[in-house]
């Protein structure tokens, strides 16, 4: 041990010695130049930037020469205490060094603004680098090699530390050690009491204190590649840092990617889509993909945890989880945000979350009012206020589960049914909705929004949203102004970027609510107020169907009573809404998956129900999204799921299938095995989904879209099958074994969408299709 620390010291002495070289090299030219009649630095000007280099560089050279032959030669016996010793007793040096540091600094600083030929030598000094180096050399500038003999300082007391440390107390090097030891802190302590002020007074600007405002981990575009970013925005400026990889337990480290002083920064302004147009965005199927992984995961480390395994597999468990999370973070976020520098560069990251990028916008436009002048910082500045993002740091660790406490909430996981009421407290007529985000795997996600309710000052949406919560536990809302700018030339939708007017948010107490009634709220956001109404129905609750008492009406009861009533293959219900949708939705942004108008659907429901004759005039007069979400509220309050309790597990379990001629098989027998009301009535509706996707271009709705929307609806366990492991020796926890559910759902449906053709049950099929008069 004692020889491994050895070697390592020569290896660092080895790196010191090439960076004091690399000082002294352009030393000797300076001064032989000093006496010409064109210098370019006076012997003065030499003698203060350069003050002790040589002196130091003899007595490390002396030291290494000294140690290098002995490690070589190694036995338990060898001594090295006298080595250190001397180079102990030789601090004065560095006394006078580091007395000398803050003017050499100046002295240098001001002569690179005066002769451009010292400026150029300071930026391009030459150290060797280590043998196995590809580049036999590194570019250092002058101001980092000088700092390098401060750094030095500290380093040298804690290289005796781990010496020490192996060391045995009988050994004639431990008096030597600890004497060197001694001196060494004695030295460290005087110096740090005269640098530190010293410091404080570098990284700030005339007296004010640098302070950190906000930090948080981001995606930082960077050409074409996604990469994870500590983003700190200090007083006067923004800093993009990088954490280094850490090893051996040592503490975080960050690399200074690049800064911007508030003064010089500014935020793109035009249409964001527009200004990134190459974001690489990530198919929703691989995401999902992701979450499955990591559901899977966790599953695995609840068993693990339960059957009280060795921990060294769930060390390796928790490991795979954290780099799933980390990649899911990676590739989830598709929103730009992007600050520009008066120097011309641009910086793009990507944030999952209009709230957290109008939080940053906010809080830099706040600070910039209070900056008034431009700067640069040195390289040994920039070092120091990069290390001291360590100790400042606020947000510790990239936002993973793997990272909470066993005993913290987990988060929500079911539906919570939102109604956006209204808002009050605009100074003026605007154009206005809302939208609502919740957190979910770790970042925040947009899940819904309003219709724009056209030049008022008081909004009155009355929309009732139902959004999937995965881990939830907190519920955002922002309030836009749209703007229907002409000036612009028209993209497709014919807009420019919308005006945020207020945003707030509301933390989803598991307690408050668990009676599954409506809580009805008010989210203040500067000035603005927005009334909510929110209910929750856990993932459990939700499985129940709650069929209907009375036969007469179609909402919960069985499809094949309604057919046989109708006398129809198909319910009259699915056909209308159908033959509406594809009337005048089919470009629909988002049909059927952004939410109608929840009185419109109840008076929809209740006109079915009664077999209302004027039904077909209410709908040609209703919000398209109202007469979608009639359709999709029909499947879920079926009795029984269109695929059945029966064959729902064989389903599950045919889309795990990894052969795909077994898989197709299994999955097509599956299908044409449902009781003929259902299997006619899927047909129907999967032909019109197709039909919708094939407009996915303008209704952004893809085969996909549509699977995560239909996919649960249509596919649902029992209540006891939901309850119930597929094999009971492997208990899973409720909350994980959903979002695998829900996820297999998804596939299912999905699969039949992406299926080239479905053989026909019968001959019957296309004129059922087709027919006006099913």
């Amino acid at each position: 041990m004692r020889k491994w620390v050895l070697s390592g010291i020569l290896a660092s002495e080895e790196t010191y010695l090439s960076h004091l070289e690399a000082l002294l090299l352009p030393m000797k030219p300076l001064k032989a130049a000093a006496t010409t009649s064109q210098p370019v630095l006076t012997s003065q000007q030499i003698e203060t930037i350069f003050f002790k280099v040589p002196e130091l560089y003899e007595i490390h050279k002396e030291f290494y020469d000294g140690l290098f032959p002995r490690v070589q030669q190694w036995s338990h016996q060898q001594r090295v205490g006298d080595l250190f010793q001397k180079l102990a007793s030789q601090l004065g040096v560095y006394r006078a060094f580091v007395d000398n540091y803050g003017v050499a600094m100046e002295m240098a600083e001001k002569c690179c603004q005066a002769n451009a030929q010292f400026a150029e030598i300071s930026e391009n000094l030459r150290a060797r680098s280590n043998k196995d180096a590809k580049d036999p050399t590194t570019k250092n500038s002058l101001e980092t090699l000088l700092y390098k003999p401060v750094d030095r300082v500290t380093r040298s007391t804690l290289v005796l530390h781990d010496l020490l440390k192996h060391t045995p107390a009988s050994h004639p090097d431990h008096p030597l050690l600890q004497d060197a030891l001694r001196i060494s802190q004695n030295f460290l302590s005087s110096i740090n009491e005269e640098i530190t002020p010293r410091r404080q007074s570098m990284t700030v600007k005339k007296g004010e204190h640098r302070q950190l405002l906000k930090d948080s981990f981001m995606v930082e575009l960077v050409e074409g590649a996604r990469k994870l970013r500590h983003v700190f925005l200090f007083t006067d400026l923004l800093l993009c840092t990088k954490l280094k990889k850490q090893s051996g337990g040592k503490t975080q480290q960050y690399d200074c990617k690049w800064y911007i002083p508030l003064t010089d920064l500014s935020f793109q302004m035009v249409d964001e889509s527009e200004a990134v147009p190459n974001i690489p965005l990530v198919p929703d199927e691989e995401l999902d993909a992701l979450k499955i992984k990591i559901s899977q995961i966790k599953n695995d480390i609840q068993r693990e945890k339960r059957a009280n395994k060795g921990s060294k597999a769930t060390e390796r468990l928790k490991k795979k989880l954290s780099e799933q999370e980390s990649l899911l973070l990676l590739m989830s976020p598709s929103m730009a945000f992007r600050v520009h520098s008066r120097n011309g560069k641009s910086y793009t990251f990507l944030i999952s979350s209009d709230y957290e990028r109008a939080e940053w916008r906010e809080n830099i436009r706040e600070q910039q009012k209070k900056c008034f002048k431009s700067f640069s910082l040195t390289s040994v500045e920039l070092q120091m206020l990069t290390n001291s993002c360590v100790k400042l740091q606020t947000v510790h660790s990239i936002p993973l589960t793997i990272n909470k406490e066993d005993d913290e909430s987990p988060g929500l996981y079911g539906f919570l049914n939102v109604i956006v009421h209204s808002a009050t407290g605009f100074k003026q007529s605007s154009n206005l909705y809302c939208t609502l985000e919740v957190d979910s795997f770790g970042y925040f996600v947009n899940k819904a929004k309003t219709r724009v309710y056209r030049d008022t000052a008081e909004p009155n949406w009355n929309e009732e949203f139902e959004i999937e919560l995965e881990g939830s536990q907190t519920l955002r809302i922002l309030c836009y102004e749209k703007c229907y700018n002409k000036t612009k030339i028209p993209k497709e939708d014919g807009e420019s970027t919308d005006r945020l007017m207020g945003k707030g948010q509301v933390q989803l107490d598991p307690q408050a609510l668990q009676d599954r009634d409506w809580q009805r709220t008010v989210i203040a956001m500067n000035g603005i107020e927005v009334k909510l109404s929110v209910k929750f129905n856990s993932r459990e609750f939700s499985l129940k169907r709650m069929p209907s008492r009375k036969q007469t009406g179609v909402f919960g009861v069985k499809i094949a009573v309604v057919t046989k009533r109708e006398r129809s293959k198909v319910p009259y219900i699915v056909r209308q809404c159908v033959e509406e949708i594809e009337r005048r939705g089919m470009e629909e942004v988002g049909i059927y998956r952004v939410s109608g108008v929840a009185t419109d659907i109840q008076a929809l429901k209740a006109a079915f129900d009664v077999n209302n004759k004027d039904v077909s005039v209410m709908m040609s007069e209703m919000d398209v999204n109202a007469i979608a979400g009639t359709l999709k509220l029909y499947f879920r309050e079926l009795p029984e799921p269109l695929f059945t309790d029966e064959f729902y597990p064989n389903f599950a379990e045919g889309i795990a299938l990894s052969d795909p001629v077994a898989k197709e098989s299994c999955m097509l027998n599956l299908l044409l095995s449902l009781p003929e009301a259902n299997l006619l009535t899927f047909l129907f509706l999967l032909d019109h989904l197709k039909r919708v996707a094939e407009k996915e271009a303008v209704n952004k709705m893809s085969l996909h879209n549509l699977a995560t929307v239909f996919g649960p609806t249509l596919l649902r366990p029992s209540e006891k099958e939901s309850k119930l492991p597929a094999n009971p020796s492997q208990p899973i926890t409720m909350t994980d074994s959903w979002s695998l559910e829900v996820m297999s759902q998804v596939q299912v449906l999905l699969y039949f969408l992406q299926l080239e053709a479905i053989p026909a049950p019968d001959s019957k099929r296309q004129s059922i299709l087709f027919s006006t008069e099913v």
